[in-house]
């Protein structure tokens, strides 16, 4: 896997970080994951804005411009022969030796990695389970992407496969939140749900979409502090992510779903597929 840190190309296994980087040592880091489409990444603005707003909250500053880690996705995808990939930038605080950094983090590391997309169709779907590890809380106003993914693996301890599941936690208060790698939406009765960001989950781009996507399409959304009967009571849900895109969820437990065949997801999925193409 050929990879991108500080400004030079180098092999994965060439890639270097100080133990003393505060990434490591208090978690200080933050990234972003998606893919690209014919070389192009989908929501590659919404995707920087969401970075800088975590790093500007932790005062990372930034050394590049996201034109310049565009071209570097794109330099990464033409080593490769010009084959779409999986990247993640990601921002790590620096090095500062061990305490706590009283001011400005200026001289961050910062990497992008590309590995080969995961060989999955499109709508394939997936089962899910509730975990029993509790989603915690946000570490600031909002949920940021960041080292500090220890829930979540707890989170995917619970699950013998993530290739083919997902998990959805629920919040300290019993309210549904998202999943392991997901944000979560299902549908009753021609309305479409998913948790409010109130509950303390991560502000997916795609969930985003699929939220403005629902207004156009004449489909009503709702967001709020659901329960397990809540979404139980659904007859179709799917979860989002920037990778997997949208993916209809058969069964939730010993509850059936519609899977793919859900009229709302299927109008939904139909709408992103034109956006990819338009992109």
């Amino acid at each position: 896997m050929q990879c991108w840190i500080n400004g030079n190309y180098v092999a994965a296994e060439d890639l270097r970080i100080s133990p003393f980087d505060h990434g490591f040592l208090y978690g200080l880091g933050f990234f972003e994951t998606f893919r690209t489409y014919n070389g192009k990444v989908l929501f590659w603005d919404a995707h920087m804005e969401r970075l800088q707003a975590a790093l500007a909250q932790f005062r990372i500053h930034m050394p590049y411009t996201k034109q310049e880690l565009l071209a570097v996705c794109e330099q990464l995808n033409a080593a490769a022969g010009g084959a779409d990939g999986y990247f993640r930038v990601n921002v790590s605080a620096g090095e500062h030796g061990i305490g706590l950094q009283p001011k400005d983090y200026t001289q961050p590391n910062v990497i992008v990695f590309r590995k080969e997309l995961p060989d999955t169709a499109r709508g394939q779907e997936k089962t899910a389970q509730w975990l029993e590890t509790r989603r915690n809380t946000p570490e600031g106003a909002s949920r940021v992407k960041s080292h500090h993914y220890g829930n979540n693996v707890l989170g995917r301890f619970e699950m013998p496969s993530l290739a083919m599941q997902e998990g959805f936690f629920l919040t300290a208060h019993g309210y549904v939140a998202e999943g392991v790698t997901s944000n979560i939406f299902w549908a009753k009765n021609d309305i479409l749900y998913t948790p409010s960001l109130e509950t303390g989950i991560l502000p997916g781009i795609t969930r985003t979409w699929v939220i403005e996507q629902a207004a156009l399409l004449g489909i009503e959304v709702q967001e709020g502090l659901f329960t397990k009967k809540d979404l139980e009571q659904g007859c179709e849900c799917f979860i989002t992510n920037s990778v997997q895109e949208l993916v209809p969820i058969c069964r939730l437990e010993d509850k059936r779903l519609l899977g793919n065949k859900g009229p709302i997801y299927l109008r939904l999925h139909e709408a992103f597929v034109k956006e990819v193409e338009q992109e």
